[in-house]
């Protein structure tokens, strides 16, 4: 057994699990699968994206490397547009997107997949290898990302998607290219070279805040991990600024040993943000048979809308998750907050579990939810997943079916498990050596053991 994925769509797995044959470590396999992801998941990350990765080495210390998204407008000149504004309809609600020039932060992907090879065994070039072929060859849109698109409609329409349902072939000719860029030249060509200047060219045309100065400046931040204890083992996750890490260290110092429903409640109602009910982030998780472990989240927000030379451009300045006291507050070069929490767990050194989820607010919750499952209920991976979860918002309990709320709060009863609860991938190794994995599907999610 060389390893084991678990990941937001069977193909992006598919492409960890081939490094993970080919001899690679997590780290390689990590890699590989967030390429592809780029292509398979087109309106949850992309080139344009940001995110975080742990890496936890084998008998190592571990790091967290933060490619996440930078506020714009260093040496901006000229007014700033207005954001442009875009509903979505969820069926039983709509949501107002911020998108458009104006929205489009300093992106982070390309050079956090450069940082995070130098960490593994891989040419870059062969990481890219599978997310090309992909992207050049094409390939079939599953039932997940089909509902995405048909939420994200005018969004997929503005960035060249044109497969649109279940089944399609979506082949993206531009996407391929820059990723052939990225494996033979590496970051510059998003930073300071053509690709950047193509980018920041049209974005400032039309008055947006991104310069050449902002991706001229962009730097991935190796960080030292938070860490807390729970039922005998080491928790590590995402430090500052992000705030997923903090907020999920403190449930997790909130639980007593065996927790119960009312004490997950307890430990969840944390001050919330805006309830984006899309959460347009996506989550691997590796763990290879040395014991090396590697969890990543990227997120492109909603998207910007706008694709530059196979650049698809995030919208964190018109999240306003990301913005809670107004869009454009933050200064340009500040790291934006994000709920992204990668997170690896060990057990006398030896990491046991890998795990992370999408979900927007919803995260740290997810997190803790199947975190408890594994460790103080005894669920194999799979289960621990698969369990219903709550989720406590600012007014009322949110539940899952199989879930019978103890609480004075109003309830929403969802009829199915339901997206807006997370996308939550898991890797564990069982205390007898077994690797096994626990793959979110409600948000279509895929192991591959090695």
């Amino acid at each position: 057994m060389r390893g084991a994925i678990a990941a937001g769509h069977p193909l992006t797995a598919e492409a960890g699990a081939a490094m993970l044959r080919a001899g690679g470590n997590a780290v390689d396999a990590a890699v590989a699968a967030m390429l592809a992801s780029c292509v398979t998941e087109p309106l949850l990350t992309g080139l344009g994206a940001a995110g975080y990765m742990m890496i936890a080495p084998a008998g190592g210390t571990p790091v967290l490397l933060d490619f996440s998204a930078e506020a714009p407008g260093r040496e901006k000149v000229g007014e700033r547009a207005p954001l442009d504004p875009i509903t979505v309809h969820f069926g039983d609600a709509d949501q107002e997107f911020h998108v458009g020039p104006s929205s489009v932060a300093a992106f982070g992907l390309p050079a956090g997949a450069v940082k995070a090879a130098t960490y593994g065994r891989a040419p870059l070039e062969d990481l890219v290898a599978t997310a090309a072929t992909y992207a050049r060859e094409g390939h079939r849109v599953n039932r997940y990302q089909a509902y995405v698109t048909s939420l994200l409609l005018p969004l997929a329409h503005s960035i060249g998607l044109n497969a649109l349902e279940e089944g399609d072939l979506l082949v993206q000719h531009e996407v391929a290219e820059a990723l052939d860029r990225l494996g033979h030249e590496g970051a510059d060509p998003f930073y300071t070279g053509d690709i950047a200047a193509a980018i920041v060219d049209e974005i400032s045309l039309h008055g947006g805040d991104l310069t050449r100065t902002d991706l001229l400046a962009y730097e991935v931040a190796q960080r030292e991990p938070l860490h807390a204890r729970h039922r005998g083992r080491d928790v590590r996750t995402n430090p500052p600024p992000a705030m997923g890490g903090a907020l999920l260290t403190q449930m997790l110092e909130a639980l007593p040993d065996n927790p119960s429903q009312q004490d997950l409640v307890r430990a969840m109602a944390t001050p919330k943000r805006h309830l984006n009910r899309l959460g347009s982030t996506t989550h691997i998780s590796v763990l290879d048979a040395d014991g090396t472990a590697c969890s990543v989240t990227t997120t492109n927000g909603a998207g910007s809308g706008i694709s530059i030379a196979g650049v698809h451009l995030n919208n964190m300045m018109g999240e306003e998750d990301l913005s809670p006291d107004g869009f454009f507050r933050h200064l340009p070069g500040d790291r934006l907050p994000s709920m992204m929490a990668p997170t690896v767990v060990t057990r006398d050194g030896g990491a046991e579990l890998v795990l992370g989820s999408a979900g927007s607010s919803r995260i740290c919750g997810a997190i803790l939810q199947v975190l408890v499952n594994v460790l103080d209920r005894g669920m194999p991976a799979q289960q621990a997943v698969d369990a219903p979860r709550l989720h406590p918002g600012a007014d009322r309990l949110h539940v899952e079916p199989g879930i019978r709320p103890e609480t004075e709060l109003p309830v929403t009863r969802f009829r199915a498990p339901n997206m807006f609860f997370g996308g939550c991938q898991l890797v564990e190794m069982t205390g007898s050596g077994l690797i096994r994995g626990g793959a979110d599907h409600r948000r279509d999610g895929a192991v591959v053991i090695v």
